[in-house]
């Protein structure tokens, strides 16, 4: 969970520390006070986009710091790992994100720096932050289709994770296949010129390598009077004259004959040296055997020398077509036969290709069936959990319908599939479209969510998808930012009730204007505002009791000097305190939560 954050030179926000309470903690203050920079706050901490205008004037940098405790997960803790990062001994790590002045953003994870994708990563598994641009995503079908996904699982993502390995198999043959027929004459004539170069490479048949020793040797064989002559210099130099003369017995003998002195000296310190002596006789002798065989095998022959220049001159004719080296050639050739395994034409070539093509789209689209059915299945329990959090929420007539229908299309379309002899367009999500529909009351027609719902209803039926999928999310932490917009009175109240029951198996943190939401809060964080030398600053504070009253008493129409204001806070607080003491069993939703 989120134990804590740190905010320092965001927007209005000069420096402010949020202690966040396991459960429920609610950030209240009024209108322009800074309460949406925490959740710009934690977007950024998630990696979000870095913008220099919300650094606050005056100041050389926003810095955004949290400390999330008791990182669980396989996944968390792999990213964790593979940055490099410090944790405590409770198994908290710190996060990072500052925000120069000139837009330039840094990340830190546990003391280490780190690319922004990482705190992306990483906050993918620890917490998920729900806003009204949240709303209008889900709006559209693409989103709506993820909610079931999520909703379903395993039960869709298996299913649809072997869809898409098929499907991109099945692309590349359909787009192999049209291009071998629509490019056949273009396709010859690039394979006759691949099997002309084949030919003339398999007709040389370099060796690897072959052009540096052919150059090597080239220089021995165009030096090689002067390589004698240097070569049997050293070997007469260390093995003496080669008629035995004994003026000039060379190095070995030199050596030997030192040996052999100090060999028979009566001295311990002369008897020592003898074993190194010993040693160079025996490297000057294998240095001598070397330069004997080196003069044995060097060759003056002319002849030899024309017939390495001529292989020579014909590697080079195939350097100068396919590349710059033997090497290259080698690679250039191997590359020519894959490439003509992918241009044959003939009769019998497409008709394999085809049936390649035929047997995928059939794989296909029995997979895309079963994706479809997965989500058949979850959209009806979707659908019932969502309405019956509804029906908490005071909107009791109201149901939601989550529909399931397959996308038609036309044989123009390259990704046009037959399923049970309906042509279908096969997405990379499936061929399915998701819509939810909302019946207001029972002699409404369904109607899509934005259609049918006002303002504040829109609000309630999000909250609700949010609360359903929150028991099929694996992040511990959720933030909700403002979702009650637009919502008052009775409907307010289910909503803190729901929060504040969400809150028994997730860590919430919440966003409001609402006083009877704040009311079912752990823990109560305020947004103070002031001004001092014509400079707006916004700091935060946890309130006590005998404060929240006066807090909820301001959020209710600005009561908070007014006897009535506060015994009205004082029943808010009461009233949300008995009803979480009443709240027994398993948390909302908890019953309708799918077993994966």
């Amino acid at each position: 969970m989120l134990a804590e954050m740190r905010i320092q030179g965001l927007g209005v926000i000069e420096d402010a520390l949020l202690e966040l309470h396991p459960g429920f903690t609610v950030v209240t203050g009024e209108t322009g006070a800074g309460k949406t920079m925490v959740v710009t706050g934690l977007h950024l901490l998630s990696g979000g986009r870095a913008e220099a205008s919300k650094v606050r004037a005056g100041a050389g940098k926003a810095t955004v710091e949290g400390r999330f405790a008791g990182v669980a997960g396989e996944r968390a803790l792999e990213i964790i790992a593979d940055a490099g990062a410090d944790t405590d001994t409770d198994g908290s790590v710190i996060a990072l994100r500052s925000v120069g002045a000139d837009g330039r953003s840094r990340a830190h994870l546990g003391g280490r720096s780190v690319p922004v994708g990482v705190l992306a990563e990483l906050s993918e598994q620890l917490l998920a932050v729900h806003g009204q641009n949240d709303q209008l995503r889900l709006l559209r079908p693409a989103e709506q289709r993820a909610v079931i996904d999520r909703f379903a699982g395993a039960d869709v993502a298996v299913p649809l994770a072997e869809y898409r390995r098929v499907r991109a198999e099945w692309l590349a043959a359909v787009t192999e296949l049209t291009e071998r027929t629509t490019r056949s004459r273009e396709l010859a004539q690039q394979a006759d010129l691949l099997r002309h170069g084949l030919a003339e490479i398999e007709a040389v048949q370099p060796a690897p390598g072959e052009d540096a020793e052919l150059t090597e040797q080239i220089k021995r064989l165009a030096a090689v009077d002067e390589l004698r002559t240097a070569a049997g210099a050293a070997q007469a130099a260390l093995s003496g004259a080669p008629d035995g003369d004994p003026d000039a017995p060379g190095a070995l003998g030199t050596v030997g004959e030192a040996r052999r002195r100090l060999s028979g000296a009566e001295d311990s310190v002369l008897r020592e040296l003898e074993p190194r002596l010993a040693e160079a006789e025996a490297l000057i002798a294998d240095v001598g055997g070397e330069l004997a065989g080196y003069l044995e095998q060097l060759d003056a022959d002319p002849q030899h020398l024309e017939r390495v220049l001529a292989r020579q001159a014909e590697l080079k004719k195939l350097t100068r077509k396919y590349a710059a080296d033997v090497d290259g050639v080698l690679a250039w050739a191997e590359e020519a036969r894959q490439r003509l395994s992918t241009m044959d034409i003939s009769e019998e070539a497409l008709a394999e290709l085809a049936a390649r093509r035929d047997a995928l789209a059939e794989e296909l689209a029995g997979l895309a069936i079963r994706v479809s059915g997965a989500r058949a299945i979850a959209a009806t329990e979707l659908a019932e959990a969502i309405t019956a959090e509804l029906a908490g929420l005071a909107m009791g007539q109201a149901e939601i319908q989550v529909t399931v229908h397959r996308r038609p299309t036309d044989e123009g379309d390259p990704h046009a599939l037959r399923v049970h002899g309906e042509l279908l367009h096969a997405g990379p999500d499936g061929v399915d479209d998701v819509e939810l529909l909302l019946r207001a009351h029972s002699g409404a027609p369904p109607l899509p969510v934005h259609k049918a719902a006002s303002g504040g209803e829109l609000s309630r039926v999000m909250l609700a998808i949010e609360v359903v999928l929150a028991h099929a999310d694996t992040v511990q932490t959720l933030v909700f930012d403002e979702v009650d917009a637009g919502v008052g009175g009775r409907a307010a109240v289910e909503i803190g009730r729901r929060l504040a029951r969400l809150a028994r198996s997730h860590q919430v943190l919440v966003v409001t204007h609402l006083p009877q939401v704040a009311a079912f809060a752990d823990r109560h964080l305020v947004v103070d505002k002031g001004t001092a030398e014509g400079v707006t600053r916004s700091g935060m504070r946890v309130l006590e009791q005998h404060e929240r009253v006066q807090e909820l008493a301001r959020m209710l129409a600005g009561m908070a000097e007014t006897e009535t204001g506060r015994a009205h806070a004082e029943e808010l607080l009461a009233a949300a305190e008995a009803d979480k003491r009443a709240a027994g069993g398993a948390p909302a939703g908890e019953g309708r939560r799918r077993r994966r």
